[in-house]
């Protein structure tokens, strides 16, 4: 009868070892969980001086939070460069350089395409405005796959021309951020889908 009181007295000391180990463990655990949450939302909170020397909190957050608007942004701006001319060589050649800068091989074939063909001598001759009205912007984020939708107008001296354009491309992150790619994307593969007539204006030429 004692040998049995003092082999449940063992085994009952032996799980209430174990399970205080266990508890222990799982304690340590979970608090080392928490602080190394804490550690890494504190390296993202950091201080701007102002002018008065007073410290202002800000918030980095994760770049890939907001990468779908920067997406829209970039092809936007692009499109804005690429299609937004006036009777200017000096004006044409700084939109189209600050154009490359925000996309491959593939921007600068249509480019030389379009000078090859006399588009740009044609905007010379006719003092022709050209400006771009985003639609919309369809972006696949799995695919990095974009289309694009807008309306171009062309302003002459004898029509207005409205023309629907669609393109599509995709999309690859660059590492590094700078003034002429401020979202550090390039756009690969960028083609015409559609660019047609939808309207034809002549002006009264008196």
């Amino acid at each position: 009868m004692i040998i049995k009181n003092i082999e449940s007295k063992v085994r009952l000391a032996t799980f209430l070892s174990a399970g205080s180990l266990i508890a222990a463990v799982l304690m340590v655990l979970a608090v080392s969980f928490f602080a190394y949450r804490q550690v890494v939302d504190a390296r993202k909170s950091i201080y701007i001086i102002d002018a008065a020397n007073v410290p202002m909190p800000a918030r980095q957050t994760d770049v890939q939070m907001n990468r779908e608007a920067e997406y829209r942004s970039h092809v936007g701006r692009f499109h804005s460069l690429f299609f937004s001319l006036t009777p200017d060589d000096k004006f044409i050649e700084h939109q189209m350089k600050q154009a490359m800068y925000l996309i491959d091989e593939s921007g600068a074939l249509q480019y030389n395409n379009l000078k090859e063909k006399g588009f740009f001598n044609s905007i010379l001759s006719s003092s022709a405005v050209l400006t771009i009205r985003t639609d919309s912007i369809h972006i696949d984020m799995p695919q990095r796959y974009f289309r694009y939708y807008g309306t171009q107008k062309i302003d002459r001296r004898s029509s207005t021309i409205v023309r629907s354009l669609v393109t599509e491309g995709y999309l690859a992150d660059l590492e590094i951020r700078s003034d002429n790619n401020p979202h550090a994307v390039l756009i690969t593969g960028w083609k015409t889908l559609e660019n047609k007539d939808l309207q034809n204006v002549q002006k009264n030429t008196f």
